[in-house]
C-alpha cells in the first residue's frame, strides 16, 4: 500500500473516531457520558453546568476530528490531541473506582481510556509523516 494512502487512512481514521464520540456527546447519549458525568463531579462542577461541559467537550472532539483532515493543520491537531489526551486520562487519577479493579488491572472503563495510546501513536505517525513531506517539498 502506498504510504500516501497510509496516512490518508490514519488522518480518516482519527477523524471517525473524534468526530463520532464527540457528536454523541453533543446529542447526549454517550456511552461513556457517566464516566465524563463522574470526572466533571470530581474537577469542575463549581464552574460550569454538566449539559454545557459536556456539550462544549464533544463539541471540541467533532472539531479536533474535523482538522485532522486538513494536512495544514496537522501540527495544531497533533497538540490539541495531546491536551485533549490528558483530559481522557484524568479519570485515572480522579476516578481510581471507575477506572482501576487493582493494581496493574483495569477495569473496562479503563480500558477504554488506555486505548488512547493508540490515538497518540497515530496522530504521532501522521505528525511525522506530514513533517517529513513538508521538508521534503521545501527542499525540492
Amino acid at each position: 500500500m502506498e504510504r500516501k494512502t497510509i496516512i490518508w487512512f490514519s488522518r480518516f481514521s482519527l477523524f471517525i473516531i473524534y468526530f463520532w464520540f464527540g457528536a454523541l456527546k453533543v446529542i447526549g447519549i454517550s456511552p461513556a457520558e457517566k464516566l465524563v458525568e463522574h470526572l466533571y463531579e470530581a474537577t469542575l462542577h463549581q464552574t460550569l453546568g454538566l449539559d454545557t461541559f459536556s456539550f462544549y467537550f464533544g463539541f471540541i472532539e467533532c472539531a479536533l476530528g474535523l482538522i485532522w483532515l486538513f494536512p495544514a493543520l496537522t501540527s495544531w491537531a497533533f497538540y490539541a490531541l495531546i491536551l485533549h489526551l490528558i483530559t481522557t486520562f484524568l479519570p485515572t487519577i480522579f476516578l481510581p473506582n471507575d477506572t482501576w479493579q487493582f493494581i496493574f488491572t483495569l477495569t473496562l472503563i479503563g480500558q477504554y481510556i488506555i486505548k488512547n495510546l493508540a490515538l497518540l501513536s497515530t496522530a504521532w505517525f501522521v505528525r511525522e509523516a506530514h513533517t517529513v513531506t513538508s521538508s521534503a517539498s521545501v527542499t525540492v
